[in-house]
């Protein structure tokens, strides 16, 4: 199914009855990351996944958005499908755009899976590398006007997700893993868990932590040697946390 905001297509799937649970995925992702696990919580609840805008069966959004454009999306959804005060279970990305959502609008409970939100810390190292990356481009482009050698260098740079992002999205991403979100979190007094594996690089188990601490009721879950996609590596785990966290 579709729901259509302000022109961009938004897909969505339905499974199950009962109190609203909403799924979003992180980024790269789309909602069929879940997959493994909506059987088992359609049997308690009307599931609610989606793709976001740029991901999956979803359009691109019309703008570079960031975290609050996708959350206002978010809104507009909820109240088109009559969410009522959903529990939320999110990845990554999806963690971005459920914290600014659980800021503002009514949630039952909400698990945090290796989620983004808190801007990583930079080394003088990485600021020269931006400095010298920066004047590399302007070099390229206004002094040599050579756009085909400024591409294959900007191949050579970032994450992969960035080098498989389209331009668009290129620029959502670099909008949106620099807003912090870290003021938000005190505001946010429903019951929280942080499902997190030791062994993740894209959001360190110290994000975790101090989300731990900025959340007025949180606890903390981890999967030994777990990556960024620890719910995927230990699913028994993954499923019986939420079953007892959902009930």
């Amino acid at each position: 199914m579709f729901f259509d905001y302000n022109g961009t297509r938004v897909f969505y799937e339905v499974s199950g009855e009962g109190p609203d649970l909403l799924l979003l995925h992180g980024w790269g992702c789309t909602h069929t990351i879940f997959d493994a696990f909506v059987g088992d919580f359609a049997a308690h609840h009307r599931v609610i996944a989606l793709d976001f805008p740029g991901f999956g069966e979803s359009d691109e959004p019309p703008t570079v958005w960031g975290v609050y454009e996708y959350e206002e999306m978010l809104e507009a959804f909820c109240a088109s499908v009559g969410v009522v005060k959903p529990s939320i279970i999110c990845h990554s990305f999806g963690g971005r755009v459920a914290i600014v959502f659980a800021s503002k609008c009514e949630v039952s409970r909400m698990m945090l899976v290796d989620a983004a939100g808190i801007k990583p810390k930079r080394s003088f190292g990485y600021y020269c590398k931006v400095y010298k990356y920066k004047l590399a481009k302007w070099w390229i482009l206004k002094v040599l006007r050579d756009t085909e050698k400024f591409e294959k260098m900007r191949a050579g740079k970032g994450s992969a997700d960035y080098a498989a992002a389209s331009p668009k999205m290129k620029a959502v991403l670099s909008k949106t893993v620099n807003q912090d979100l870290r003021k938000l979190l005190p505001s946010i007094s429903i019951p929280v868990i942080l499902f997190w594996g030791t062994a993740d690089t894209a959001t360190p188990l110290s994000d975790a932590q101090l989300m731990a601490k900025l959340l007025p009721d949180a606890g903390l879950i981890t999967v030994k040697g777990g990556t960024h996609f620890s719910f995927l590596e230990d699913p028994g785990l993954f499923k019986s946390v939420a079953a007892n966290f959902l009930k």
